[in-house]
């Protein structure tokens, strides 16, 4: 077993090369390998590579002879994280590359050493003239996939380079603040000695923190105090207007961030459903509804099919619907390698299928937020619009609201350097019959 970071960080980054898993899969069982001295770095290595990759690749092609074999991917790996560090870290060149040297021996390829070593040399010795030669290549540019670029060049004209420059920023930590527990005013004097923090603009629940930290050390985790959640998803229970008695359904719950904010927001709620497909990501509920002392029935199940459904129908449905998770890239840089154009059209059919079966279990005056993680219309607007033009019974509440732009339908947010992701959310009414579109009230900006 090695202790490399930079062959434990390979063997990371290898299946994801490979179109396998993704950093949340393949990195916890890796790092339980790893010294716990190294983990950050490991950590480090892994994030910022894939945050960087459109970029790597882009040099790799002009420094190799040949592409990699599918064989030795690995090794393609460990160019990739030496690239990284030569070029956005502050590891001595000398330790960079001795380190990834060594690499190859712990995975048992110790001919590829030669290859490594030629590689980064050569572009320790060519770096300024490598990079004047990829000046006009938008990929290495804007360091995204070239299909990504294009198609957010043709849906937003308008905000594209901000989207793209926001992707490549770090996201910062934001805390949802427990109102069961304590509130926002309290939290944030406690948190004065340890970290820097300040309120969230649009969410009265949000702590925002000037940087990373282990958040099990700050007070009140164990007993729930807050959650790590995005400002852009900590509206979603705002909007929602819950009241006491209603029966709720999250029907893509996982990891219950969204679910047990509804929770929190509305502790009198009669009963809420939580539907999750895979068992694994359901687990991760259950552990945070016992973290934060919450109760919901769990289900694993299809949130597109109704064999789980007992056929009561819900006065609120959250669907946060599966998608390209391309508004939090910044959180999750590895969405840049693995998710390709052709991608959009399967999810949207996807999404669907799962808003279609959602809405025949909404009770007449029900509501439905339809919510996303991405910033491609195809999973938002025009999907909201193509259900609203094929639904006779349903009616659009407009929100008005200080985030985010309208849009024909919904509201979409972009990710904002320091600030939220990019999010998207519709609300839908249920209407016994066919009525004129309805306006929600604006929701006022917490501010101060």
């Amino acid at each position: 077993m090695t202790s490399n970071v930079r062959a434990l960080a390979a063997q990371v980054l290898t299946p994801l090369l490979q179109n396998k898993g993704s950093l949340n899969t393949q990195l916890p069982a890796i790092e339980r390998r790893c010294p716990e001295k190294d983990r950050a770095l490991l950590r480090e290595l892994c994030y910022g590579t894939m945050r960087h990759h459109p970029q790597l690749n882009c040099i790799i092609k002009l420094l190799q002879n040949r592409a990699f074999k599918f064989r030795d991917i690995d090794i393609k790996a460990i160019v990739l994280l030496g690239l990284y560090q030569l070029q956005h870290t502050r590891i001595p060149a000398h330790a960079a590359i001795s380190e990834s040297v060594e690499a190859c021996r712990d995975l048992d390829k110790e001919w590829a050493g030669k290859v490594v070593n030629a590689i980064l040399r050569r572009f320790q010795r060519e770096q300024e003239e490598l990079i004047d030669s990829l000046s006009d290549n938008e990929s290495y540019q804007f360091n995204h996939p070239e299909w990504m670029i294009a198609k957010l060049k043709n849906n937003w004209p308008d905000h594209w380079q901000q989207i793209l420059k926001a992707n490549n920023e770090q996201a910062p930590l934001t805390l949802r603040i427990n109102a069961l527990k304590t509130d926002r005013e309290r939290y944030l004097t406690q948190l004065e000695p340890i970290v820097d923090a300040e309120k969230t603009e649009f969410s009265p629940t949000g702590i925002r923190l000037s940087t990373s930290l282990n958040i099990e050390s700050l007070p009140g985790y164990e007993e729930g105090a807050f959650s790590v959640q995005d400002e852009a998803a900590q509206l979603s229970a705002q909007l929602l207007d819950l009241q006491a008695g209603q029966t709720v359904l999250d029907a893509c719950a996982a990891p219950g961030g969204k679910l047990c904010h509804l929770l929190e927001s509305e502790p009198a709620l009669a009963s809420v459903d939580a539907v999750e497909l895979e068992e694994r990501r359901a687990g991760r509920i259950e552990e945070n509804l016992e973290r934060l002392d919450l109760d919901a029935n769990v289900i694993i199940a299809d949130a597109s099919h109704q064999e789980w459904w007992d056929g009561t129908l819900y006065d609120r449905i959250l669907l946060d619907a599966p998608c390209s998770a391309t508004g939090v890239i910044r959180r999750n840089p590895d969405i840049k390698y693995l998710r390709q154009g052709e991608d959009i059209h399967e999810t949207s059919k996807l999404q669907l299928s799962i808003l279609e079966n959602c809405w025949s279990m909404l009770k007449p005056g029900g509501k439905l937020l339809y919510a996303t993680c991405s910033i491609f219309p195809q999973e938002n607007e025009r999907q909201i619009k193509r259900f609203i033009a094929q639904t006779d019974n349903v009616t659009e509440i407009k929100i008005d609201a200080p985030w985010g732009i309208a849009r024909e339908h919904g509201r979409q947010l972009f990710p904002q350097i320091n600030r939220h992701d990019g999010f998207y959310y519709a609300l839908l009414e249920k209407q016994s019959k066919l009525t004129k579109t309805a306006t929600l009230p604006p929701l006022a900006a917490v501010k101060g």
